[in-house]
């Protein structure tokens, strides 16, 4: 691995920045939670784990975290044909970082947890279906 650069605050500020707008839009850090732990999906079992999503909407973000590096997808050809999408490495490796925000934003101030978690906030601390080992 290759020495990191000597950041500035504006240029991490800038690089965050960039790495966030990777994760942006409704639906994408729900698929990847859906494909965390080395989960190998079919379009259909995506759909079907994410109620409200349109096959439009799934393809076009599925689309964009291909081309990102995030997440790949497997062509099996055959009748009738089956594409499947898993995390890359470099995708899977997010799962550390997204779980230490969550952690972040459950030792916020009790007023603010709600605003960040949602219902969440109110549940035990043990979550009922831990995320996936990386």
């Amino acid at each position: 691995m290759s020495k990191r650069p000597d950041y500035t605050a504006a240029l991490a500020a800038h690089g965050v920045q960039q790495v966030l707008r990777v994760l942006e839009g409704r639906w994408k850090l729900v698929i990847l939670f859906q494909l965390f732990g080395g989960r190998l999906l079919r379009f259909s079992e995506l759909e079907r784990a994410l109620p409200g999503i349109s096959q439009k909407m799934l393809a076009q973000q599925l689309r964009q975290l291909e081309k990102d590096g995030v997440v790949a997808r497997i062509v099996h050809h055959e009748m009738p044909p089956r594409v499947e999408y898993h995390l890359t490495e470099w995708g899977q490796a997010l799962c550390p970082a997204l779980d230490a925000l969550l952690r972040w934003a459950e030792a916020a101030p009790p007023a603010m947890r709600p605003a960040l978690l949602g219902a969440a906030a109110d549940e035990p601390a043990a979550p009922a279906d831990p995320l996936p080992a990386a």
